[in-house]
């Protein structure tokens, strides 16, 4: 198994649905999809990108965890929640856009990604975070990007404050850093 095309018909992926599929390069996910459970493409270690469809509102825990090879992801502008370790564990991810649309970021969703080095998260507000560790570990040289009229607020925010030195402001219409 090395694509899949869920089809329209669908409107949630279950628990662990493809968990394993570590031949899994790519799938296409429809705009028919909500909700995307629990450890579903967990430990797809050859999955290299994925778009979560505007559709859905949660990701789930575990869902990407251990996707080794993911380099690319786009998060729909309905996603709500990013449950724990969403994401952890994936050591090729470089760059996150966290859309304006989330306002929860649960502990360790993106724990252990090694070569993350640049977040951007789009809400002026910050989402409440799940724990100090949700960008932890081995994530020196981080950077968050955060609309630049939000930088105290997020340097001072519950759990944001951990990484307070690795914060700064942008301008996300025209894609620059502001000072």
């Amino acid at each position: 198994l090395k694509s899949i095309t869920i089809p329209n018909s669908v409107t949630s992926i279950g628990y662990g649905s493809f968990e394993s599929c570590t031949n899994l390069t790519s799938i296409v996910i429809p705009n028919s999809v909500t909700i995307i459970y629990d450890e579903v493409f967990i430990n797809c270690t050859s999955l290299v990108s994925i778009t979560i469809p505007n559709s859905v509102t949660s990701i789930g825990s575990s869902t990407f965890s251990d996707c080794t090879s993911l380099t690319d992801v786009i998060i729909g502008n309905r996603v709500t929640t990013i449950e724990q370790r969403a994401f952890a564990s994936c050591s090729n991810l470089t760059s996150i856009v966290i859309p304006n649309s989330v306002t929860t970021i649960i502990n360790g969703a993106f724990y252990e990604c090694l070569s993350l080095a640049s977040i951007y998260c789009e809400a002026t507000t910050p989402p409440s975070l799940g724990g100090s560790d949700v960008f932890a570990e081995k994530a020196s040289g981080r950077t968050i990007y955060v609309p630049a009229a939000s930088v105290e607020a997020y340097k001072t925010a519950k759990n944001w404050s951990y990484y307070a030195s690795s914060i700064v402001g942008y301008d996300f219409k025209n894609g620059v850093v502001v000072e």
